[in-house]
């Protein structure tokens, strides 16, 4: 199977169903499917060949989901640019991948004028370039596409934070997929189902296109969507799923007081039990947690909508987890030298399987990828152990990792703690230079709305939870955390703002 025979099949199964909608319109099924092949003809006539990389800077719509599909049916290799990373970024990426054309949006008209120089440009609205509409054209793709071909490449940073970018086939993107369908939805979406990109689609929010399109259920698209916004789509398109970044979920609960919605997802970071218990109560009881990464797309585990009744009913510790490996993946935690570690032991996260990228593009006399291959295993960087029911539990990042009096502390052990007292929204813990200790736990927080809670409360529950060597030794109450590309919170930034010095 590859994506074009896949939207090919939805066609001829739900014609004329309502597939995406989104501000630039809607489209049915055959309309989609058609447009996406169109335009894949279209952009071969440019003179692309297969093989070459393409960026694509489009907002959430009908015409984001167009041309992805036409990009996999022409054979070339989509490289999607997050739109909050700017012209610089673009341009390290572009220059990475040796990008030979550009799809974008005639809103970011100004900031990619660098950018289009030596690209063959095609837009989406009235700006310089071949119009995407003009592309689009009628016959079938003349193009022998293969599961193994090479269909994307996903960028992220490097250690030193010069871009990145991990392979995705056709076997890649189908096999997440069908776990997707089978382990994070528990089987195919109703015919009446309907799924809200609130979030970008460049993201985690994407991975549930193809899921959709094979179900032929159909996907409403907003762009730059706040939680008002999010309620408002929820109650007028009657979306019974979505999938979101904890962040925007915490918003979200905070502003509504229940929900039709009959799965609500999250990934990107873990919640804390607290926050869960508000989503749970306020939003919806059906919540459901995937793990993944760029390298290895989700979901390689599932908590899912019963785990999360289990744990806010008296199993509080299965809040805490990743949940179950997934069917069709292989996971193990091992130890420095790849050994793996028996059920209970902490060590790195590695994982094999369909799901996981072949390699980086460009790999070859780098050492800043932060991930490596051993033996066909993908080490990622993670550290957590495996217990009971297969279930995973994720400790922290390594390279977020501080070291404070010869001892490792995670992060994430702290933002739990401070996150479970009352009045707290979320956390943020890293690590400031110290001449005695090497490093110090410092701790940035904010609060529900209508909320104030004073640092040394924080600090007393960090003292009253945690052994002396992960207290930390400060803690500052923000309006807000800083959020990366993807809606993370960014741990970088808060270390970097912190040491400058900065007013929050």
């Amino acid at each position: 199977m590859t994506i074009g025979l896949l939207v090919q099949r939805a066609a001829a199964r739900f014609g004329d169903r309502r597939a995406v909608q989104g501000p630039d319109g809607a489209r049915t099924f055959a309309e989609l499917a058609g447009r996406a092949s169109g335009l894949a003809r279209g952009l071969l006539s440019l003179g692309l060949s297969p093989g070459d990389r393409v960026l694509e800077l489009l907002p959430n719509g009908c015409a984001l989901v167009e041309s992805d599909l036409a990009l996999a049916m022409a054979g070339l290799v989509r490289v999607p640019l997050n739109p909050r990373l700017g012209p610089a970024e673009w341009e390290r990426i572009a220059d990475d991948c040796g990008a030979r054309a550009l799809i974008y949006d005639a809103r970011f008209a100004e900031d990619t004028e660098a950018l289009r120089s030596g690209l063959q440009a095609v837009v989406s609205g009235d700006a310089p370039g071949r119009r995407l509409d003009d592309l689009v054209t009628g016959g079938p793709v003349p193009i022998g596409v293969l599961p193994d071909d090479l269909v994307g490449l996903a960028y992220s940073s490097g250690t030193t934070g010069r871009p990145k970018g991990a392979r995705r086939t056709h076997r890649n993107r189908i096999a997440s997929a069908l776990a997707m369908t089978h382990e994070v939805l528990g089987g195919p979406p109703a015919a009446d189902a309907v799924y809200l990109h609130a979030g970008p689609a460049i993201h985690t929010s994407g991975l549930f296109v193809l899921p959709w399109l094979m179900a032929g259920a159909p996907q409403v698209f907003l762009d730059h969507a706040d939680a008002a916004t999010i309620l408002a789509a929820v109650e007028e398109h009657r979306v019974t799923h979505t999938a979101l970044v904890p962040t925007m979920v915490s918003r979200l609960a905070e502003a509504a007081d229940g929900t039709p919605l009959r799965m609500l997802a999250y990934a990107g970071a873990p919640m804390p039990p607290g926050q869960i218990r508000r989503a749970s109560e306020r939003l919806t009881p059906h919540l459901v947690q995937y793990y993944g990464l760029v390298e290895a797309m989700p979901p390689l585990t599932v908590l899912d909508a019963d785990d999360h009744a289990r744990g806010l009913a008296g199993e509080p510790g299965l809040l805490t987890s990743a949940g179950r490996v997934c069917l069709a993946i292989d996971l193990r935690v091992v130890d420095e030298e790849g050994r793996p570690l028996p059920d209970g032991e902490q060590g790195e996260v590695v994982v094999r399987g369909d799901p996981v990228t072949p390699g980086y593009h460009n790999a070859e006399g780098r050492a800043d990828l932060g991930k490596g291959f051993t033996n066909g295993w993908l080490r990622t960087g993670d550290i957590g152990h495996l217990g009971p029911g297969g279930r995973l539990w994720l400790t922290d990042r390594r390279n977020d990792m501080i070291i404070t009096g010869g001892y490792n502390v995670y992060p994430r052990e702290i933002e739990d703690v401070i996150a479970g007292v009352d009045g707290v929204a979320e956390a943020a813990v890293v690590g400031l230079a110290d001449g005695e200790w090497g490093q110090r736990v410092a701790a940035v927080y904010t609060c529900l709305a209508g909320r104030r809670i004073e640092p040394d409360e924080v600090l007393r529950r960090c003292r009253a939870a945690l052994p002396a060597h992960k207290r930390p030794k400060s803690a500052l109450s923000v309006t807000s955390l800083p959020l990366n590309a993807t809606g993370k919170i960014s741990r970088r930034e808060v270390l970097r703002r912190m040491e400058a010095g900065e007013r929050w």
